[in-house]
């Protein structure tokens, strides 16, 4: 599910000969990578495609090719419409508003597209897909709205104008035509033919894309909290009794004793955890608890990796074109369906709510100096400095955003299309919550990181781990210590973007090893 490698060091994607990775959609959607294709790849399109114009020129029944979408299922279309009734779906359903989403979803959405119909059940045309590679490659981004999609469908189909020439985008920073995108990029629009515009707008693209986004952020934030939970116990004279493995052993949950050894790896060396490991009986429940919460979050999303990842490799389109020595069957069912990724996405909600809520618990503790036996706000002359007295009121702000965005949406049902689509996912709206609450966690994050670097100041006779101090290092190259108030915005937004680009991570496993789920 995850290469070796990190994703801003993959400068190429091959589709068709193995299963797409995790790391090689975050490669494309964030660092840029080129998308090409295999041998095999093509040999599966242009089987799919001479099935479909087989089934047209026979005029059979098929959904999407010659009948209407939806309820107008029961309308017959003749194969003299086959390519109006494909410009007109993707026109009809691009009716997303809003706001436009961010360049990597857009662009992680794209990759699906690619990945979903290459498995060969779809019957679209290579030149299309070529296309749409040549629009990633060319960093040409579609102007996408974001609001208002049940499960999927109109996200892409602002995507699919822009192949044919209308709808909107960005190339070189400027929003353009569709047309005049290509044209600048030295590419040039395609004619939708049958079945091809219902194909690049069914399936569950949308709603995968975001939750690969999410699960990927999640992981990496969960990771880095196993590091700043380490520093706040650290910092806070917590004892690391709390992590003695015979303790974990009894609770049968591997995450949780994972989480322990990996905690005492970080603090291994420490002569602040050394010097305090009888300081208290047993402390708060936001550093005694680090194994079994983060634990449990690891658990979450280890299971929702498993399915998002069945996801992406599957196809989700509507009919599926399934291939049966020389001729084939057009297969009528509802793998466009994103329950899967949708309750997932809604689960890891929660699970980055939880471990959002016991890292703003381990803020609080560290700027209150009636808990911490630190200065009050970790600032040396407090009452003229405030500190970091309102950082904690941030974390609490985006805590507060967070539980909201955890209810679940896929417990909700509105039907549309006349009743014939009468259960609907709201998986989108599921992945793109958790797309949301992962940003949100990693500026809690880096709070927790900014406050627990501070507080280390004042252990100046005592040193912290050598992983910590690696870690305090990092920070200080970028964030100095506060001696007075300043301007911390571009402290905090520092600490994330190391967060997010994955250097505290990767830093602390040059130490430890890889920190397993």
């Amino acid at each position: 599910m995850f290469d070796d490698m990190h994703p801003k060091n993959i400068k190429e994607v091959i589709l068709g000969e193995h299963e797409l990775s995790i790391n090689e959609v975050i490669a494309v959607a964030r660092y840029g990578a080129k998308v090409s294709f295999t041998e095999n790849y093509y040999l599966r399109i242009n089987k799919s495609r001479n099935l479909i114009e087989k089934f047209l020129e026979e005029e059979r029944a098929v959904y999407g090719v010659t009948t209407g979408f939806g309820s107008n299922v029961t309308e017959v279309i003749s194969k003299e419409d086959a390519h109006t009734l494909q410009r007109n779906i993707v026109r009809s359903h691009a009716v997303t508003v809003g706001e436009p989403l961010e360049k990597e979803v857009v662009r992680a959405i794209q990759l699906m597209v690619l990945n979903n119909i290459g498995q060969g059940y779809s019957g679209v045309r290579i030149e299309v897909l070529e296309l749409i590679a040549a629009i990633l490659n060319h960093d040409i981004l579609p102007f996408v709205p974001g609001d208002g999609s049940v499960a999927y469908l109109s996200p892409e189909a602002h995507m699919a104008l822009v192949l044919m020439g209308e709808g909107k985008a960005w190339y070189k920073d400027e929003l353009l035509s569709g047309h005049e995108a290509l044209e600048r990029a030295g590419l040039k629009p395609v004619t939708f033919e049958c079945k091809e515009g219902l194909a690049l707008l069914s399936g569950t693209t949308s709603a995968t894309a975001f939750a690969v986004l999410s699960i990927y952020n999640a992981i990496q934030a969960v990771k880095t909290a196993d590091v700043t939970g380490a520093m706040s116990l650290e910092a806070l004279k917590g004892t690391i009794k709390a992590l003695d493995p015979r303790l974990h052993s009894v609770k049968k949950h591997l995450e949780q004793a994972k989480t322990a050894r990996i905690v005492s790896k970080i603090l291994d060396g420490s002569e602040i955890a050394k010097q305090y490991k009888d300081y208290r009986l047993q402390d708060a429940l936001s550093l005694r608890c680090i194994p079994q919460v983060h634990g449990a979050v690891k658990k979450v999303l280890k299971n929702a990796l498993e399915n998002i990842h069945n996801e992406m490799m599957s196809s989700s389109d509507n009919p599926i074109i399934w291939p049966e020595e020389e001729d084939g069957l057009a297969l009528m069912g509802g793998n466009f369906d994103a329950s899967y990724v949708g309750i997932d996405a809604d689960t890891i909600c929660i699970g980055m709510a939880n471990l959002a809520k016991i890292t703003e618990r381990r803020i609080d503790r560290l700027v209150n100096y009636h808990v911490s036996e630190l200065p009050s706000f970790l600032v040396v002359n407090p009452g003229l400095n405030s500190g970091y007295m309102i950082p904690q009121y941030t974390a609490a702000g985006l805590l507060n955003e967070i539980r909201v965005l955890s209810h679940p949406a896929t417990i909700d049902n509105t039907s549309t299309c006349a009743n014939q689509e009468d259960v609907v996912s709201f998986a989108y709206f599921a992945a793109r919550k958790a797309y949301q609450i992962s940003k949100k966690l990693e500026h809690i994050l880096a709070i927790e990181l900014m406050v627990a670097t501070q507080a280390l100041e004042f252990h100046d006779t005592l040193k912290p781990s050598p992983v910590t101090a690696s870690v305090y290092e990092l920070i200080r190259n970028q964030v100095p210590a506060v001696e007075e108030d300043r301007y911390f915005y571009h402290d905090i937004e520092t600490i994330r973007n190391q967060i997010h680009d994955g250097e505290i991570v990767e830093l602390v496993e040059e130490k430890i090893g890889v920190m397993e789920l």
